[in-house]
């Protein structure tokens, strides 16, 4: 995925989208990038666009938002919200997820997904939404970014993964939404 490909031009310009099947492919692009040279998620072999298919499916069944910035044509990142725990009690609480193409990061783009993200799942009935990051240099901007829109640290969970030879710790973080 070179850095190239991404416009030069601002945030502004980009489009934010609900996920549909046909965009999986770059999805899985993106996602591929974090799983095998990054530790910032702990998957470490990418999802098949089959797994994203049905990923998006549940997504849509239980109301939790998949949405796509795109900018001239181009999917510069994606972000979706899904179930923070399976038990019932936690129907109202969601966990987000946040993906940027390589190149694609200070721009606003992340921004813009996350804002929405919220956005669609207050409008959806979630009232609690949960960030899991992995406690590392690499996450220092999406730590910020949680923290400009309303997020709060709420705990450690220390030494819980292990990838690319590093152990690794989690930064759990919470944000209230309505009432």
């Amino acid at each position: 995925m070179p850095d190239a490909a991404v416009p030069a031009s601002p945030a502004r310009s980009v489009r934010i989208r609900d996920a549909e099947l046909p965009d999986l492919d770059a999805v899985v692009e993106i996602q591929a990038h974090y799983a095998h040279h990054t530790v910032t998620t702990f998957s470490e072999e990418p999802m098949s666009v089959a797994d994203w298919a049905q990923s998006l499916q549940e997504k849509r069944s239980a109301a939790h938002p998949f949405l796509l910035a795109e900018q001239d044509g181009l999917i510069l990142g994606f972000a979706y919200a899904g179930h923070w725990r399976r038990k019932s009690a936690y129907r109202h609480t969601v966990e987000d997820t946040i993906y940027l193409r390589p190149g694609a990061e200070g721009r606003g783009v992340g921004r813009a997904l996350l804002t929405e993200l919220l956005a669609q799942c207050e409008a959806a009935g979630h009232r609690q939404v949960i960030a899991v990051l992995t406690d590392d240099a690499s996450t220092a901007a999406s730590y910020a970014l949680h923290v400009k829109l309303g997020f709060t640290e709420a705990g450690r969970l220390a030494d819980v993964g292990i990838k690319r030879g590093q152990t690794l710790s989690t930064v759990l973080m919470q944000r209230s939404l309505g009432s």
